[in-house]
């Protein structure tokens, strides 16, 4: 369908070097956008965006840290000179130090807010001008349902997710006259280099995941290839400020 057809538009995927992140830059690119692989490891970076090359999508890495300000605007810079516009932001990049709260120091506490949460704020920041000029814009923040949900071990995750929903709904309200939608993608349990060490480091959390879970299965990178188009064209032109989760039903329960 036309709708979900992203030719001629340009799309940033922080975090887009592999995992759910490299699957929806993967996805955009298949719908008929450019897409920008965002990310600080240079060798994974580059073989991804090789990979994607590779099925014949348009794509380029670009080295930056997504949570220091003049790194993130000379990045979105780069991407809409290399690119010629910016037209779809997918703010994914995101870590994990889990911890209790009573073990963790200041500096890690800043470290996942600033990579989880601060890094969406500056991306948007310096992608809004560009949107605006155009007359349009899309936004897609990856949160977690974590958002929602918490656990004794993700103190810091939980609040830097929680943040960005909140972040979510005030930008789509502040922008939606642009004809700028920003929406959030809340994950579920996910099967990726990030949940192998929670389930190395958290005793029973697969056991607890397959029996909370009604789909009975983790996620998989893939299961967000919809979503984000979904999120990323006219499909959704007047859906903003909303949570999608995908999480197989795990929160739906009580």
């Amino acid at each position: 369908m036309m709708m979900f057809n992203l030719s001629g538009k340009t799309a940033i995927v922080t975090g887009g070097n592999g995992g759910i992140g490299l699957a929806m830059a993967a996805a955009l690119g298949e719908a008929g956008a450019s897409v920008a692989l965002v990310a600080r490891d240079e060798t994974k970076g580059a073989k991804a965006a090789a990979e994607l090359g590779n099925r014949g999508i348009d794509a380029a890495f670009f080295s930056a840290d997504v949570a220091v300000e003049q790194s993130v605007r000379e990045t979105v810079d780069a991407v809409a000179a290399r690119f010629g516009s910016v037209d779809i932001l997918v703010n994914n990049a995101g870590i994990a130090i889990r911890k209790r709260p009573e073990d963790y120091s200041l500096a890690e506490w800043h470290k996942v807010l600033d990579t989880n949460l601060t890094s969406a704020f500056l991306m948007a920041h310096a992608a809004y001008p560009y949107m605006r000029r155009a007359g349009a814009g899309k936004i897609v923040n990856i949160g977690s349902i974590m958002s929602y949900l918490a656990a004794p071990f993700t103190v810091a995750y939980s609040a830097s997710k929680g943040g960005l929903v909140q972040l979510t709904k005030a930008l789509a309200t502040a922008w939606a006259a642009d004809n700028i939608q920003v929406n959030a993608i809340l994950p579920g349990w996910i099967d990726t280099d990030l949940t192998v060490s929670a389930r190395e480091q958290v005793d029973g959390l697969n056991d607890n995941v397959m029996h909370r879970t009604p789909a009975k299965r983790w996620g998989s990178p893939d299961d967000f290839k919809g979503p984000v188009v979904f999120l990323s064209s006219s499909a959704s032109n007047f859906v903003t400020g909303t949570q999608l989760l995908v999480d197989g039903g795990y929160s739906a329960l009580a």
